[in-house]
């Protein structure tokens, strides 16, 4: 099992950046893929980006694509999304996940953080 605590979040400006950190415990954080999730007010969960175990392999929504990165640190158990070209519709609840199969799934994770809040204003 793992335990997931993002932070990060913030209000910033349309245009800026922001970059999420989730820290991980628990057994084994490098055998895990590792995803960002967002959900904002009155829609569905959304996937964000996702990483494979080694950080290899890498996947994107695309409403993001081209301006957010997603990256990990297995000797420092954790995993972040840079967020650059931050856009009002860009605003949710950040959610990191983790599941434990091979690859970069865009859905099906086991384990979440409790989320932490991205505000762009225009």
């Amino acid at each position: 099992q793992v335990q997931l605590v993002e932070s990060g979040g913030g209000l910033v400006q349309a245009g800026g950046s922001l970059r999420l950190s989730c820290a991980a415990s628990g057994h084994s954080f490098s055998s895990y893929a590792m995803g960002w999730f967002r959900q904002a007010p009155g829609k569905e969960r959304e996937f964000v980006a996702g990483t494979d175990w080694s950080g290899g392999s890498t996947y994107y929504g695309d409403s993001v694509k081209g301006r957010f990165t997603i990256s990990r640190d297995n000797a420092k158990n954790t995993v972040y999304l840079q967020m650059n070209s931050l856009k009002p519709e860009d605003t949710a609840v950040y959610y990191c996940a983790a599941v434990l199969v091979p690859g970069v799934p865009t859905t099906g994770y086991d384990y979440w953080g409790q989320g932490t809040q991205v505000t762009v204003s225009s």
